[in-house]
């Protein structure tokens, strides 16, 4: 396959070679008129597919206020409601498909209610979905591990079977010994050799002791560039100076941190984390579920959210924010052969936009999806 007269990023215009699913050669284009601009495809950085409530009919939200409400709360619809997982999970991979989506990763319950069923639903919609949609796993303790009798066998359990990675949740706020719980998280990631992705909505200084404990044992496992922290609230609560000493520790550590940019929270700095070696990443966190009925299975969308949360203006900013959904999100999850350049894998999304700024401003719907050299969306007239 080729694609004539494409602009990667918005650069110098090329024809794109695919071979074998792969990138096989960019030549320069000889052609005048105005080139297509070319996207990697998109990374999901942070969803939860086994909650999501897409393609069903609207579900009134009257959900408490507390994190323990909205857990408590979502036990009790999936009863109620008859909620699967693998019908569910597949709507919304088959929706951030045809928005240009291609590498996802999804933090999957292990509590006392679902034990590993939506594990196994996953697992099997993983592979259902292989070679269009590459989708990686988290085993994650939704309602902590120490309160809950039978979850850290059944991370043990949900790890062999083959999820991708282990996560914790707010070891201080939920399970009360941020110590044991992270002791537990990070012998299953050295036990399996998983990466850890680990949920901290902790704010202030509760939070950023969280975090200290997070990348001391980081370091001292060898995990460098195998450890997430989603959220981080705590780097937008605490002083300046106090955030850019915690950012020097995860830059140490090799801690990457992945935010969903929620209009309510403070969010942890992009500028400042790049600048100390921090990778940010960006995902969607909830999408259409009893937690809430915002966001949409839509990368370039999200995109633009992060650049109205940090008031990215100046086109090289902008950037920023596509670069949050697509190279930083494949590096920290660690998604391979990543990228426009030859020998990565064709992963690709044409966009009617002139500039990357402008795919970001105006969420332009992609023209046409490829997922290994073959087109998975769209396509009309391209």
């Amino acid at each position: 396959m080729i694609l004539e007269h494409v602009s990667p990023l918005g650069g110098p215009a090329v024809d794109l070679h695919v071979a074998a699913g792969r990138i096989a050669a960019l030549k320069p284009s000889r052609r005048h008129d105005t080139p297509r601009l070319l996207l990697p495809g998109l990374v999901e950085g942070h969803c939860h597919l086994d909650k999501t409530l897409w393609g069903q009919p609207w579900w009134r939200n009257e959900v408490g206020p507390s994190l323990m409400d909205r857990i408590n709360n979502e036990k009790a619809t999936r009863r109620a409601i008859g909620m699967d997982a693998m019908r569910e999970g597949r709507a919304l991979c088959e929706a951030h498909l045809a928005a240009g989506t291609t590498r996802l990763r999804s933090h999957v319950d292990v509590d006392e209610e679902s034990r590993l069923t939506h594990v196994e639903k996953l697992l099997a919609l993983r592979a259902e979905m292989r070679g269009r949609l590459e989708i990686q796993l988290v085993a994650f303790p939704q309602s902590g591990i120490l309160r809950m009798p039978g979850v850290e066998d059944w991370l043990d359990t949900a790890l062999r079977l083959g999820c991708d990675a282990v996560g914790g949740l707010d070891p201080s706020l939920i399970d009360r010994d941020p110590v044991r719980h992270l002791d537990i998280v990070f012998k299953l990631a050295e036990r399996h050799g998983k990466p850890v992705d680990i949920h901290l909505h902790e704010p202030g200084e509760l939070g950023a002791f969280s975090m200290e404990l997070i990348a001391e044992r980081a370091r001292a496992l060898g995990m460098q560039g195998r450890v997430v922290i989603s959220h981080g609230f705590a780097l937008g609560d605490v002083a300046a100076a106090r955030a850019d000493a915690l950012l020097a520790q995860l830059a140490e550590a090799g801690v990457a941190l992945c935010t969903s940019v929620p209009p309510s929270r403070a969010v942890p700095p992009l500028k400042r984390a790049r600048e100390l070696g921090v990778v940010l990443f960006a995902g969607n966190d909830n999408i259409r579920d009893t937690w809430s009925p915002h966001n949409a299975p839509d990368m370039l969308a999200r995109a633009g959210m992060v650049a109205l949360k940090y008031e990215l203006r100046r086109d090289e900013d902008v950037a920023l924010a596509l670069d949050a959904v697509t190279f930083r999100g494949a590096e920290a999850c660690g998604f391979a052969d990543y990228g426009l350049a030859v020998g990565n894998r064709a992963d690709l999304v044409l966009v009617g936009a002139s500039c990357v700024a402008e795919a970001v401003v105006t969420r332009a719907a992609p023209l046409a999806v490829y997922s290994g050299g073959k087109l998975v969306a769209g396509g009309a007239g391209t």
